[in-house]
């Protein structure tokens, strides 16, 4: 039961982490007022430049390859989202089809880039993150065996980036400002605030989580890339921010939520009561529950008064 209850548990991290640090990098956008539904598309750039980093230089780095290809994929999302920000921020473009441009341009120019590279649209990966036991918390009865033996380290620093994050949103100076050029940027500008500095922090800030999720994925869940890699990870980051209420511990809780079910369709046949539901069936469920949040929560949560809005500053 207890080696049930690992997998489980392990498997739901391994998708909610990914989820954790995207829906947060679209909180840091929303709260700053700009709408990036173009997370997919950053989670997919992340993903394949993360893969293309860990296949060139995984002969060099060793064991460290897949921690610095996160980082590298980051750093991707992040430069692939200032085409967001100059879109909405300077040109004034609507956010939804400008963050739809995202979605649909990312995975069309990975493959391009993967076959002009490697001459194949799609490529794996040998050196992926391994397991690991948490020192001292693994020999914990119990409770040490489900969720701290054979886990990764990344799970854990996606929950530290949630509760960091909260931090800063909501208790600092920089989440503040940026909270208020989301409220109302007309205000926040008479008080000496450059609004559009901290909208381009926010989007920014949505790229490089967001790069960071897809790099995760790619190196810890699929190992490897290709065009159907993501595969609406980003839309369900998406729901999880607004099941969030654009709150870092809220989206984090659900994303773990998401990932629970995604756990399930993959585990589901070793547990009693759901091995035997059709597979089918189970690995619907966290799209069909995406549905469900964003039909019943969409309308009830209350997004930041000018998220989606241009800000003009002549107004």
């Amino acid at each position: 039961m207890i080696s049930i209850l690992n997998g489980i548990i392990q498997n739901m991290l391994s998708y909610s982490t990914p989820l954790i640090l995207t829906s947060i990098g679209g909180v840091y956008s929303e709260r700053g007022g700009i709408v990036n539904v173009g997370l997919e598309g950053i989670m997919t750039m992340g993903a394949f430049s993360s893969v293309v980093f860990n296949v060139t230089l995984s002969s060099t780095l060793g064991s460290l390859t897949p921690w610095f290809a996160i980082l590298f994929g980051g750093i991707i999302g992040l430069l692939f989202s200032l085409l967001h920000a100059v879109a909405t921020i300077n040109l004034r473009a609507d956010h939804i089809i400008s963050g739809t441009v995202l979605n649909l341009l990312a995975p069309a120019l990975g493959v391009f880039l993967l076959q002009v590279i490697y001459g194949q649209g799609q490529e794996k990966i040998s050196n992926s993150m391994g397991l690991w036991n948490f020192p001292g918390l693994s020999s914990i009865p119990v409770i040490g065996p489900i969720f701290f033996a054979n886990t990764n380290q990344v799970y854990f620093l996606a929950i530290l980036v949630a509760i960091l994050s909260w931090y800063i949103i909501f208790k600092t100076r920089f989440g503040l400002r940026l909270r208020s050029v989301g409220e109302n940027p007309q205000a926040a500008d008479t008080l000496g605030i450059n609004v559009y500095k901290y909208r381009y922090a926010g989007v920014m800030l949505s790229g490089l989580l967001g790069g960071f999720g897809g790099a995760v994925f790619a190196q810890n869940t699929s190992a490897g890339f290709a065009v159907t890699t993501i595969a609406g990870q980003g839309f369900i980051s998406l729901a999880a921010m607004i099941f969030g209420k654009w709150n870092p511990i809220g989206a984090m809780g659900a994303s773990l939520l998401f990932g629970f079910f995604q756990s399930l369709a993959f585990t589901g046949g070793s547990i009693p009561g759901i091995k035997n539901i059709p597979g089918s069936f189970l690995q619907m469920a966290p799209y069909v529950l995406t549905i469900i949040v964003l039909a019943l929560f969409l309308g009830k949560a209350v997004a930041p008064k000018a998220d989606g809005t241009n800000y003009i500053k002549s107004k």
